[in-house]
Order: C-alpha cells, then structure tokens, then sequence
C-alpha cells in the first residue's frame, strides 16, 4: 500500500507539470470565453499599455477628435446557472465512481478522474452569469486605456452618455467603466441608462427569436458536428481520462469541462485541473463547435441575424451625423464620448451586417479541416471585454471637402482595415456611402416581422 501511495504522488505530480504545459497551449481556442488578454498578450504585464498600436492613428496633425462611439461587451462573467447544473453533475459522476477505500487505488488508475474529484465545486447557481471582480478590472482598465489613448475627448469635466443592457453584469461593467475614468467626468444623469433595444436588439426581433433562437432546426450544423468524428473522437478520449463509459458524457458535458477550464483561467487566473483533460488539437476542435454555433445564430449563417442589428447601426450613424452638424454650425458637440455596454450577442450580429470576418466558405458540420485557417475565430473577435470603438475626427487644412471629416474604426483597441478601402482611415461620406443601402434600407420593424403564413422553416431565413 505504501508503494501505491508513492506512486499515486508521483503520478500526481506528473501530471501538474503536464497541467502547465498543456494549458498553456489552450488559452487561444476558448471562444466567446476567451479572456481579453488572449487577444491582447502585452496587458498581461502591464494592463494599463496601450500596447503597439500607441505609434499613432495614421491621421495627419491637423485631425482632431469630435466624437467616440463606443459598443463594449460586459467583462469577465462567472458561468450561467445551466453550465453550473451541467458540470455539477459530471463531477457528481467522477464522485460516484470513486469510493473512498479505493481513493489510492484510483488515483494510480486514473490521475485525472481523481484530482478533479478531488477538485472543489466552488461554483453555485446564485452566480448565473454575473460579472466577477476580474470583468471590473477588465471595464476599470479599458476606460483608462481609451482615456490615454483619447485624451482630448475623455478631458476632465467632459459629458459622458453611458447606456447599458438590463443584464445585471453590463449595468455593472458600465459602473466600472465610469469608476475607471475617476471622479471629474460628467455622466450626463444620475443613473446608466437602461437601452435593451438597442443593446439587446435580438430579443426584440420576433422573426429572429422564432426562426433561429428558438428553432431546433436552425442549429442542424452544430448538431451534426457534436456527433460527428471530431467531437466524439474527443468525447471518447475525455471519457478514457476520466475512467468513465464513453456512455456517460456528450459532446454538452465535454464542452462544459473545457469551459470550465477557461473560467478558471479567465475568472481566478489558475490552470484548473480541468484543463488536463484537453490537447491543443482537442481545444481546437471545442473552438469550432463554439464558432459553430455563434456564426448560425449570430453571424453568418441566417440574413436575420445581421439583418437585425441593423437598428443599433443606423443608431450609431445617427450620432455621427449630429457630431458632423454640429460641427460644421461651429457647435460644442454635445456628446463627445457614448458608451454603450451589451454582449457578445451584441456585437458579432453587428459586425456581420457590416461585412467583417466573413469567409469564402460557409462555416459547416462537415467541412472543419478547410475552415482551419478561417476569419470567423469568435475568440478573437468578441473575447470578455470586447470594444468596437467607432471614432470621428475633424480635419482643417484639406482640400477636398469631403476629407473634412474622417472616421477609424477599432475592435479591441487595433485598428481595422475598412470593407471598401482596406485602409485604416476612411473619409466618413465615403463610408457612409458605402453602407447606404443598410443606412436606408434595413428597418427594423419590417426585417423583424414573422412571415404571414405559419411557418418555422428556416427557408424562410
């Protein structure tokens, strides 16, 4: 017995060492998921660098600043109470299979099953996707960044129009924020406004929630993959990790024991032993489930999806217009800074309808090998924290009168390459004139009603 006590030691410290490494090699195929400094490594060491892109906008000297729009994702949140139910109950399984007298015997058998029921089950479901300290951190931080990268519009005494989805982690990353900019910055009222209309656009489009939200059939891609060769090769792998019949897990309980090593990651900043159970091609395979299933119900995969966000979009044209006004009547712009804090969901359908990271090849069950290299990598487009920063500047000395004033686009602090131009800097009729079909045309009322006749059918997408 003492020779298997040694021995379980040894095993357990073997697989700490491969704990580290192996995590170390998960970190970028998280998802939605994904901690913020996956996107951006410098803020590891520093969360408060602006990083490469400090050089410079690109814009000439005599550009000035009118107005920043900009649309954040809530910070690092603790897992839904469903994701709770579910890893619950695979721990309760890794319990039941060990009985205590053989609590040696098993850890010789199977290392991984024994440390992760040995593992303690923090989590409850009064937690139910709520903001952890460390998404304050991500929102206290973020303000200051943009306040240094921005210094003319983030100015002491300066207005500040800051809105919120009603989820209970945005109004609080929105209070965050606020905090991170200090005690001189004016917020224009007492309280964050509540705007799920526009932050929470999905819910509100009857067509979307029926034809994809709440249709079975609309999600047949990621159905097909979670029982297709890739995932069960990873079920069956996890399965003999933990000394459990392959019957007892799904591609659901799998997927929650890799996100649970993310949350780990991204809430504590620890390498959970649950991260031991995946090889980097393991978590590449997880990603694209992830991606899977954000591109048919927030990207690509239906016109409603992207066709929905279409009233945030004008939404935020609306107030580039009035900033332009303004400034041409020789007005002090009335709001010079708007914050708006929503979600992944909020962002990826919005960055649909504008034309980013879309591939030449539909995102499918059946095609994960050529979709290797794909544009449409959620983890890197709407990590915890994510910000798509829509800013207009107001240039003197130019010539044609149209490059008076030009706008830059930036999703997580990096400049992004225009869809007409493939430039970082557009002039804003140029732009403007680029999206007038979805500035004129897309209507939200209409995009969003139900069709007359009675019918789920996703051709109806």
């Amino acid at each position: 017995m003492a020779s298997l006590r040694v021995g379980a030691v040894l095993l357990f410290a073997v697989l700490l060492l491969l704990l580290e490494v192996a995590s170390a090699g998960l970190n970028g195929y998280f998802g939605t998921k994904s901690r913020y400094e996956d996107v951006n490594p410098y803020l590891v060491r520093d969360p408060l660098s602006l990083g490469p892109a400090a050089a410079g906008s690109g814009l000439p000297p005599s550009c000035a600043p009118l107005q920043l729009r900009a649309l954040l994702r809530h910070g690092t949140r603790y897992p839904t109470a469903e994701q709770i139910r579910r890893l619950g109950d695979l721990h309760a399984r890794l319990l039941r299979r060990r009985p205590a007298a053989d609590a040696e015997l098993s850890a010789a058998a199977c290392p991984a099953a024994a440390a992760l029921a040995a593992w303690q089950m923090w989590y409850n479901e009064s937690l139910d996707g709520r903001l952890a300290p460390q998404g304050r951190r991500d929102m206290e931080h973020l303000a200051r960044r943009l306040a240094a990268r921005f210094p003319a519009l983030f100015a002491a005494r300066r207005r500040l129009v800051l809105a919120s989805s009603s989820k209970h982690r945005c109004l609080q990353s929105g209070a965050a924020f606020r905090r991170g900019l200090g005690p001189s910055f004016s917020l224009g009222g007492d309280e964050v406004e509540v705007n799920d209309s526009l932050m929470r656009f999905f819910d509100h489009c009857a067509k979307f929630v029926a034809l994809v939200e709440e249709n079975d059939t609309a999600m047949g891609q990621v159905k097909a993959f979670k029982e297709g060769p890739e995932m069960r090769k990873v079920v069956e792998k996890v399965a003999s990790a933990l000394c459990l019949p392959v019957e007892e897990l799904n591609a659901d309980l799998v997927q929650v024991a890799f996100l649970t090593c993310s949350y780990e990651l991204a809430i504590k900043n620890v390498t959970s032993p649950w991260c031991s159970l995946f090889s980097e091609e393991d978590a590449k395979v997880l990603e694209y489930l992830n991606d899977l299933k954000q591109y048919w119900k927030r990207g690509y995969g239906y016109d409603i999806n992207s066709r929905s966000s279409c009233i945030l979009f004008q939404d935020i044209f609306q107030h580039l217009d009035k900033a332009v006004e303004e400034s041409k009547s020789s007005k002090p712009i009335s709001s010079p800074v708007i914050v708006q804090v929503g979600h992944a969901e909020t962002l990826q359908p919005l960055l649909a309808l504008m034309g980013f990271f879309k591939d030449d090849e539909p995102l499918k069950a059946n095609n994960y090998i050529r979709q290797t290299h794909r544009k449409f990598r959620t983890g890197r487009i709407v990590p915890y924290a994510a910000n798509l920063v829509f800013v207009l500047y107001h240039c003197d000395q130019v010539k044609n009168p149209e490059e008076e004033y030009q706008v830059q686009m930036l999703l997580n602090e990096k400049l992004m390459l225009f869809q007409h131009s493939n430039e970082t800097i557009s002039t804003y009729a140029e732009l403007k004139h680029y999206y007038k079909n979805i500035l004129e045309n897309c209507h939200f009322k209409e995009e969003c009603e139900l069709p007359k006749v009675n019918n789920t059918a996703i051709d109806e997408l």
